[in-house]
């Protein structure tokens, strides 16, 4: 068997994935969305090697 040539066109084949409103950041806030998300990871990767200090 081959694979499908069905023509026909599927629930949302043709579309694509669209974000709530309520999830979309204001153009003017992408810095500072950034910027919190990289604070996060600093916090996340100190927090990691003090982990690790502890351990050893």
């Amino acid at each position: 068997m081959g694979r499908d040539d069905s023509n026909s066109k599927g629930t949302n084949k043709q579309s694509l994935p669209q974000t709530p409103d309520n999830l979309k950041i204001a153009p003017n806030k992408i810095r500072e969305e950034i910027a919190s998300e990289l604070d996060e990871l600093h916090q996340l990767v100190e927090k990691t090697k003090q982990n690790t200090k502890r351990k050893l």
